[in-house]
């Protein structure tokens, strides 16, 4: 979270040269090829379904950054992150693992929304409130891609192959605005925020979601809106009032009650082994082939000389 709002941060001084969408489009694009250089995510590694999954957790990561980054230039970054945290605050409420431990967590992080965005003063605006809204959206449907793609592919390897594609996606949506701006430092800079956000959170909270449910990570996330505010405090100088400060603790609370409610089950970790079969007491003529020995984790095989396959665990 603390790297998330960081690159933000940096990022906006940028927008005066390469706008909202070029800045998302190049971290974006940088993120993809850092992640296949150092993941190299294989084709057997993934079923179809997979691929698909992969595809479309790419698209809502695109989505997430481009609407966030347009948010940004109209939106002060504790404002901005609070909106939207509305879409891990949906998955709270009604996403799995959800239950009435947790409501009270969920409740103490919108109060604390609500107290970060002041909408009583009526003075935000509108067209930065919708991009922030879009991204909250987005960030829903991240949280429970990222969770079903880390359960069905190995360490990072979904990432490696998610990543690529928003990257694409970016770049598509980007490649007007920046053609003419790009110099070799920007890029270089570029890369390093890249390196900071997405790469290094994106992975963290790929391999969080595989030990919390979606309920507790998006209850977890409350504390994001928290860190933009400091950080737009100290980096962009951006300085929050008494009422959003307030905010602050009302999220850190809901923070600290997921992270002590919200472990996944182990039988959501670990998968399960294949049962072993009941040899047949019924009476009958002795088989000229002896029966193969099923082991646990085996495949049957009519030759006893053989050695047999282990079945591909489930992640």
């Amino acid at each position: 979270m603390s790297t998330v709002q960081l690159g933000s941060a940096l990022t906006v001084p940028l927008f005066g040269q390469l706008g909202a969408l070029g800045a998302a489009g190049l971290r974006l694009g940088w993120a993809g090829v850092l992640l296949l250089i150092l993941v190299r995510p294989r084709r057997r590694d993934f079923t179809h379904r997979d691929l698909l999954a992969c595809t479309v957790l790419g698209a809502a990561t695109a989505g997430m950054m481009l609407f966030f980054m347009l948010a940004l230039v109209h939106l002060p970054l504790g404002t901005a992150s609070a909106l939207e945290f509305l879409g891990p605050l949906a998955v709270s409420l009604y996403g799995p693992g959800s239950g009435r431990g947790r409501r009270a967590w969920t409740a103490a992080a919108a109060i604390g929304v609500v107290l970060l965005t002041e909408p009583w003063h009526g003075d935000l605006d509108p067209l930065g409130v919708g991009y922030a809204l879009a991204a909250a959206a987005c960030w829903a449907a991240y949280i429970l891609l990222t969770q079903r793609v880390g359960d069905r592919v190995t360490g990072l390897k979904g990432l490696a192959v998610s990543m690529p594609v928003a990257g694409i996606f970016g770049m598509l949506i980007a490649a007007p605005t920046v053609s003419a701006q790009v110099t070799w430092p920007t890029l270089w800079t570029m890369l390093g925020l890249a390196a900071l956000s997405p790469v290094l959170p994106f992975a963290l909270e790929f391999l969080a979601l595989r030990r919390l449910t979606t309920s507790a990570f998006g209850t977890l996330m409350s504390l994001e809106p928290a860190i933009a505010m400091l950080i737009g405090l100290f980096v962009l100088g951006q300085m929050p009032g008494l009422v959003p400060a307030a905010g602050i603790a009302f999220v850190v609370l809901a923070g600290i009650g997921a992270t002590r409610t919200g472990a996944r089950p182990t039988a959501a970790l670990t998968p399960t082994p294949p049962s072993t079969p009941t040899p047949s007491t019924s009476a009958g003529p002795p088989s000229r082939i002896s029966a193969p020995t099923f082991a646990a984790g085996r495949s049957p095989s009519l030759d006893s000389g053989s050695g047999c396959g282990s079945v591909d665990d489930r992640l």
